[in-house]
């Protein structure tokens, strides 16, 4: 117990300074690219993999792993380059999303390296909506790609956005007249959390990342912007370049102007740590991605409270 509340620490301490671990690693080129370790349960050389009949062209097959299987997914063909070709010499990273284990297989991984989401950047603007980058980071003066994951992850299981209609309905216009910023650096993550605000009828306004976000919040209470008067939720990603989930809720809590906003993290991180970095830093919840039942019901039980609380 003492060292995974040691863990704990470390990791509380790393993402109150704005920073994260990115483990670099190759496709099929000399281009390198990163993941957060944060996201990695372990990597490992690939061991043979079994078939899987009409299964997605993406997926090379599965491992098997102390008695659980998991889908091996080569990243290289995700993103449209050319599939990894020596499995015997290529590494699998197995990786924790969702709630669900998966790994990626990849040519070549190299070190861990620490740095400042400050210094981690938005894609090019010129990348295009078919872009798997979520960011980049120089590093020794060589660009760093960051890939969207949960990109990836939607196109490979074609996971549903509808909300059940049981809790579509009756959703009452005092409801409906509230607000949500939705701050997330992925473009399939802020869509999907979109599609479920339409369904329930809620508003949003999208951020593409911490900063973008704090930004939009300090604009709204300077111009006493009526959008901060509704504003029910502050739902935000952890992960996002300049600024992350957690150092944007540490920002909303030092401004009087702000600091009595209701904060959700919602995020694919999975695992043991979410909670106790939540409690530290001071949000109000956390939610894993991405059930839409889930995310829906989670955000109606605070709207409703939130209408009840000023009375709307």
């Amino acid at each position: 117990m003492a060292s995974v509340m040691d863990s704990v620490d470390q990791r509380t301490q790393l993402a109150g300074h704005n920073r994260l671990e990115l483990l670099l690693f190759r496709l099929s080129g000399k281009q390198r690219f990163g993941i957060n370790v944060f996201k990695v349960q372990e990597v490992l050389q690939c061991p043979p993999l079994t078939q899987i009949p009409h299964s997605h062209s993406v997926v090379r097959g599965v491992a098997t792993m102390r008695g659980k299987t998991i889908p091996v997914m080569d990243m290289s063909l995700a993103i449209g380059c050319r599939a990894v070709e020596d499995l015997s010499k290529s590494f699998m990273i197995v990786t924790e999303y969702n709630r669900s284990s998966q790994a990626f297989l990849v040519g070549g991984v190299e070190r861990i390296v620490n740095l400042n989401w400050s210094n981690v950047m938005p894609p090019p603007k010129g990348s295009g909506k078919g872009s798997y980058l979520t960011a980049v980071t120089k590093l020794d003066e060589e660009l760093i790609e960051i890939i969207d994951v949960e990109k990836i992850m939607s196109e490979v299981t074609n996971a549903s956005t509808e909300v059940s209609e049981e809790l579509t309905q009756n959703v009452g216009d005092s409801v409906k007249d509230q607000h949500v910023l939705v701050v997330d650096d992925s473009s399939v993550a802020r869509n999907q959390v979109k599609r479920t605000l339409e369904q329930l009828g809620i508003g949003c306004t999208l951020a593409n990342n911490g900063r973008e976000g704090l930004k939009m919040l300090q604009k709204w209470a300077e111009t006493n912007d009526p959008k901060l008067d509704h504003l029910a939720i502050v739902l935000s990603d952890i992960e996002m370049p300049e600024m992350d989930g957690y150092t944007l809720t540490t920002e909303i809590r030092k401004d009087p102007r702000l600091s009595g906003l209701f904060i959700m993290l919602h995020t694919s991180l999975s695992g043991t740590f979410n909670n106790a970095m939540v409690e530290k830093v001071g949000a109000n919840k956390f939610v894993p991605k991405f059930k839409p039942d889930e995310l829906a019901t989670t955000i109606m039980t605070r709207v409703k409270q939130f209408v009840e609380e000023r009375g709307y």
